[in-house]
C-alpha cells in the first residue's frame, strides 16, 4: 500500500481527544453513572486517553474497561483459521450504566455491531454511546457515532490507519491507497 496523506498528527489527535472528552461530559451532564470501554486494539489507548482527560476536567476517574470482540465478529472465518482471542477486562457491572464505547475508526459498522453484542452479553446498560477518532463513512449497518474526532470521506480503495504511541510508537492518522 502506498501512503497517500497524513491527515492527523500528534497534536491533532490530542485536540480530538480533548474535544470528544468535553462532549461526553456535556452530553451526559457530568460523568455520574458513565463508564468507558475501549474496543481492543486501538480503541483501548483512546479510551484511556479520554478517561484521563475527563479526570482532568471533572476531577473524577471513570471506570475503564477493555472489550475483546473477536468471537462476536461476523467475518471470523475470514480473519484466521485460529483467531487469537484476548481477554475482555470489565471489572464493573455495566447494568444501568451509560457506556461510552470507544474505537479508532468507524467504517462499515460491523465492529461496533459485534461490540454491542458483546456488551449486551455482559449486562443491560442504560444507554450505549459511541466515540471514534475517525469516521470514514461507507456504513453497511445503521450505526453512527455520538462523538467523532474527524470525519474523513474516503473511497473503498483507501485504507485509514490510526497509529498510536502505545501500540505503534507514534501518533498519527494516515490514508493509504490500496492500488
Amino acid at each position: 500500500m502506498k501512503e497517500k496523506a497524513r491527515i492527523m498528527d500528534e497534536r491533532g489527535i490530542s485536540r480530538a481527544i480533548s474535544r470528544i472528552s468535553h462532549e461526553i461530559i456535556e452530553k451526559n451532564k457530568g460523568v455520574d453513572n458513565v463508564v468507558i470501554i475501549g474496543i481492543r486494539r486501538r480503541g483501548v489507548p483512546l479510551a484511556e486517553r479520554i478517561a484521563r482527560k475527563v479526570q482532568e476536567v471533572e476531577g473524577r476517574n471513570l471506570p475503564l474497561g477493555v472489550l475483546d470482540i473477536t468471537l462476536y465478529r461476523d467475518d471470523l472465518s475470514n480473519i484466521a483459521s485460529q483467531p487469537v482471542v484476548h481477554k475482555t477486562e470489565i471489572p464493573f457491572d455495566i447494568t444501568g450504566k451509560k457506556v461510552v464505547l470507544v474505537d479508532d475508526v468507524l467504517f462499515t459498522g460491523r465492529t461496533v455491531r459485534a461490540a454491542l453484542d458483546a456488551l449486551i452479553d455482559l449486562g443491560r446498560p442504560q444507554m450505549i454511546q459511541l466515540a471514534v477518532l475517525i469516521d470514514r463513512g461507507h456504513r453497511e449497518l445503521p450505526i453512527r457515532a455520538d462523538y467523532v474526532g474527524k470525519n474523513v470521506p474516503t473511497s473503498r480503495n483507501e485504507v485509514i490507519k490510526v497509529k498510536l504511541r502505545e501500540v505503534d510508537d507514534e501518533d498519527c492518522v494516515v490514508i493509504y491507497d490500496r492500488n
